[in-house]
């Protein structure tokens, strides 16, 4: 996610590895209170000389792109998962809907981040792995609904059910973050159902009146 500095690599590796770690904790205790913080800011609430801050990251973009949570999970279904592809998408959006709202303030930087013309780093927000949970959960429909493609659909619904979304509808839309959550939620079980319920394409030769 972010690129280690030379610093980090040369002698007593596990103290500046603690260090590294108490600087990027206290950047995300800072993100949570609402503050954007930058590397003095850091370094103080990490008890931190702002010298040695800044060995690890040399700038405030650095310092935040380190805090941007990394949620490592490869799956959001339990063990015991259900087969219904109705009861997977409740199980793995519920989860991460919880994971946007509790994550909100870093995921909030993250995205403004991403839309600055410096994108040096990574752009944020793009790993996809939103999609891999929710195409999971719809593994399903390749063998009860074959005219639905899973990750088409995986698509569209992190499109309409991230933090984006979740953003738009409490800054913009004015909703609570509890009922923007319900709403969430809902727009991924309305997607699923329109999917499930459209018509499947017709075949090209079927449309140009061949048998």
């Amino acid at each position: 996610m972010d690129t280690e500095v030379p610093y980090e690599r040369e002698g007593r590796t596990r103290q500046k590895s603690r260090t590294r770690k108490a600087l990027v904790t206290a950047a995300q205790t800072l993100l949570a209170d609402g503050l954007t913080p930058t590397v003095e800011q850091a370094a103080a609430a990490a008890g931190i000389s702002r010298t040695t801050a800044y060995r690890y990251f040399p700038n405030q973009r650095g310092l935040l792109v380190a805090a941007h949570p990394e949620i490592d999970m490869a799956s959001l279904l339990p063990p015991d998962a259900p087969t219904d592809v109705r009861e997977r998408l409740d199980l793995v959006m519920r989860q991460a809907i919880r994971i946007t709202v509790e994550w909100e303030p870093a995921l909030r930087t993250s995205l403004r981040l991403s839309l600055e013309p410096d994108q040096s780093e990574r752009p944020l927000l793009r790993r996809g792995r939103a999609i891999g949970w929710i195409e999971e959960a719809l593994e399903p429909l390749r063998a009860t609904t074959p005219h639905v493609d899973p990750h088409r659909l995986a698509c569209a619904i992190r499109s309409a059910t991230g933090i984006e979304a979740f953003l738009w509808l409490v800054d913009i839309a004015g909703m609570p973050r509890a009922e923007a959550a319900e709403t969430l939620l809902w727009t991924s079980k309305a997607l699923l159902e329109a999917a499930v319920q459209s018509t499947p394409a017709m075949p090209e030769h079927r449309r140009k009146g061949g048998h």
